[in-house]
C-alpha cells in the first residue's frame, strides 16, 4: 500500500496536553498534543539553544520548551518569551512543522504536504507499539510480508502491522489488532509480538 505518510505513534500514546519524542527518517520530531486535542509534530529543537521540545510542556494551545519557557504556537510560531513578556517574538522565530494527522488510532507524519491522506484501516484498532531492533525488512519479513503495511494473523488474531523505518538498523511496529477483541485473546497477541520481537533480534545477532 503506497502511501505518503509515515506511522510515528499511537493516538493514545499522545494525550492532551503532552508531548513526545518521534522520528521520521533522519529527523527528530517532537509530537505533542494540544490541550484542545490538536496534533502536531514538529522539528524536535529550540531555536533557541538547541533544546528538545519533546522534553517541554503544554499549555493551551502552546509547546514552550522546558529550559528558558520559549512558548511556539500553531504553525511553530514563537508566540512568548517570558525573559520578555512585552516582547512580540519576531515572525523568523519559528520551529520548522512537519505534516501530521490521525487515522485508525495511528499518529501519521510527512516531510512534505500531501493531499492524500493517510490509511484507513476498518475493522481494526491500535493496540500496541514497540521498537525492534533490527531492520525494517527483517521485521516485514518475520512477519511474512514486505513493505511498511502488513496484513498477517498474530497469536490467532487477524492484525495490521505497521512498520516505521527508524535510525541505527531499527525498525518501529505499531499493531492494530480486531476491534472486538476480549483481554484473553489480546494477551495472546502481545506475548506472540514479545517472542516475535526476541526472535528477530537473537537472529540478528546470530549474524553480526
Amino acid at each position: 500500500m503506497p502511501t505518503d505518510w509515515t506511522p510515528a505513534a499511537l493516538s493514545d500514546d499522545i494525550p492532551a496536553a503532552s508531548a513526545a519524542p518521534g522520528q521520521l527518517g533522519p529527523h527528530d520530531l517532537a509530537i505533542w498534543r494540544s490541550a484542545s486535542g490538536r496534533i502536531a509534530a514538529w522539528a524536535d529543537r529550540c531555536p533557541h539553544r538547541g533544546m528538545r521540545l519533546s522534553h517541554g510542556f503544554v499549555r493551551g494551545e502552546r509547546l514552550s520548551c522546558i529550559y528558558h519557557g520559549w512558548g511556539y504556537g500553531e504553525g511553530g510560531q514563537c508566540v512568548r518569551i517570558p525573559a520578555h513578556p512585552e516582547l512580540t517574538p519576531p515572525e523568523a522565530i519559528r520551529v520548522p512543522v512537519f505534516s501530521v494527522a490521525e487515522a485508525s488510532g495511528v499518529i501519521w507524519v510527512a516531510e512534505e504536504a500531501t493531499d492524500s491522506p493517510p490509511p484507513e484501516f476498518p475493522g481494526v484498532a491500535a493496540f500496541r507499539s514497540l521498537q525492534v531492533s533490527a531492520a525494517p525488512e527483517a521485521l516485514a519479513a518475520a512477519l511474512g510480508g514486505t513493505g511498511t503495511v502488513i496484513e498477517t494473523v498474530l497469536g490467532g488474531a487477524q492484525v495490521v502491522a505497521l512498520i516505521q523505518p527508524l535510525r541505527d538498523g531499527a525498525a518501529g511496529l505499531h499493531l492494530l489488532a480486531p476491534e472486538d477483541s476480549d483481554p484473553a485473546a489480546l494477551d495472546a497477541l502481545s506475548a506472540e509480538v514479545e517472542a516475535l520481537r526476541r526472535r528477530i533480534e537473537a537472529a540478528k545477532e546470530m549474524t553480526a
